[in-house]
């Protein structure tokens, strides 16, 4: 399990709205690095990562982020089965899928998961996470 956590950066002033804490989950480090840097020039806030499921339920667990970016494609457990897992926690993050497979390709699965919605990586952007969770 690979897992490393980032502490909350303060918000400018306290009634501004507060920053989407996110979670990212994926098996390759470079990736994790990239959608870091997307997400966070867009105001997103990443508390933490994991490469693999156990560690996403861990940080899940502990950092209650207001959303997971969760890759399907994970080595121990697959993302339609860990977003079932995070939609038991409570309070319960929004999920959002991501693979570098077109959506056709879990046509099936993604209707019949919890998570709010998928994103294609190459469309990866706080703009494009921003619209897809409203």
């Amino acid at each position: 399990m690979s897992a490393d956590t980032h502490p909350e950066m303060p918000g400018e002033c306290d009634d501004q709205p507060m920053a989407t804490r996110v979670l990212i989950v994926d098996d390759h480090a470079p990736f994790r690095a990239l959608a870091r840097e997307l997400l966070e020039m867009d105001a997103f806030i990443v508390v933490g990562e994991a490469s693999d499921a156990t560690g996403a339920m861990t940080l899940a667990g502990t950092l209650t982020p207001d959303l997971v970016l969760l890759d399907i494609g994970l080595p121990d457990v697959d993302g339609f089965e860990v977003a079932r897992l995070l939609a038991a926690l409570d309070p319960t993050p929004t999920v959002v899928l991501i693979s570098s497979r077109d959506r056709s390709a879990y046509r099936t699965r993604l209707a019949n998961s919890p998570a709010k919605g998928f994103l294609e990586k190459a469309e990866l952007s706080g703009a494009a996470l921003a619209e897809l969770i409203g």
